[in-house]
């Protein structure tokens, strides 16, 4: 069941216990309406991705209450610090290299060394950004796959049932999800357009933000999959009763899987050991968005 309570002081504060107990609630902003999550909580940030259905674990996009809250993130060279004064609060996002002391789940950025940084200008996800005081990952609150959703019933139309609330605070102003630019270094790039106009070069194609299909972590070392144990010289990642060097879940949860799989994987390429094995993942639910990181890990390299 799904509650829906209208933007107000006891709406948030039901929202914000939510989310400290680890659970995604769908807030508006001035771009569409959000799912929220405490971004520094890999648990909850993996319940985004089962609410969703998200087809793979592509960097999120998270919010900040203000420039001073995400510089301690994120590095802002003078270009970023620039573009943040002009259009922050606002629906601008900008992909940053990642603070090495930075509290940020690696979910949220797929295992890139960098983040996805925004301050929101609406008014339900800024009181809900001080009542949690918390960075919160925020991807669209709809269905993977589906139409972004601009208003409470859209929010309702793919996700009732799966998420504990939804704060209405009536339609999106602005109806189309943020302009990302990475300012990450040398020209300014253009991930995503969005409402935002910004004199930025197009993407290389590479991943690195929210919205461009697919994302790239992959360890240095060969990869293989559905391992039911290791292999001379192979690092094995456990999974249900195949155990290894890590075990995603012991028990099988694929939630507790999401929230490990990138730190299991950091570790395991830092190992002594020449390669990874990973052992098999049910593909089904959240399991389809976690083998389909592990295939993308695993291709050949191009």
């Amino acid at each position: 069941m799904t509650e829906v309570l209208p933007f107000t002081e006891e709406a948030i504060a039901a929202a914000a216990a939510l989310i400290r107990a680890g659970q995604p609630v769908a807030v508006p902003t001035e771009t569409v309406y959000g799912l929220a999550a405490d971004a520094t909580n890999a648990e909850a940030v993996a319940r985004i991705y089962a609410a969703k259905g998200r087809p793979s674990f592509n960097p999120l996009i998270v919010h900040v209450p203000d420039l001073q809250t995400a510089t301690r993130i994120g590095e802002f060279d003078e270009q970023a610090t620039a573009l943040a004064r002009a259009h922050w609060p606002g629906p601008l996002t900008l992909v940053v290299p990642l603070r090495a002391n930075a509290v940020i789940a690696s979910i949220v950025t797929a295992g890139l060394p960098t983040i996805a940084l925004r301050v929101p200008a609406h008014r339900a996800m800024q009181a809900l950004l001080r009542a949690t005081g918390r960075p919160l990952a925020g991807p669209s609150a709809n269905a993977s796959g589906t139409i972004s959703p601009t208003r409470a019933e859209h929010v309702l139309r793919s996700l009732a049932g799966k998420i504990a609330l939804v704060v209405d605070d009536g339609p999106s102003v602005r109806g189309i999800e943020s302009t990302i630019v990475a300012a990450t270094g040398g020209p300014l790039r253009l991930l995503r357009p969005g409402p935002i106009e910004v004199d930025a070069a197009p993407s290389s194609g590479a991943i690195e933000a929210p919205g461009q299909l697919a994302s790239h972590y992959a360890p240095s070392k060969p990869l293989r999959l559905n391992a039911e144990a290791a292999e001379p010289g192979e690092y094995l990642i456990g999974f249900d009763e195949v155990g290894g060097y890590d075990n995603l879940s012991p028990s099988g949860d694929l939630i507790e899987t999401a929230a490990k799989l990138f730190e299991a994987l950091h570790r395991a390429d830092a190992s002594p050991y020449a390669r990874i094995a990973v052992a098999p993942i049910p593909d089904e639910g959240l399991g389809a968005a976690i083998n389909d990181r592990l295939r993308r890990a695993a291709a050949p390299r191009s």
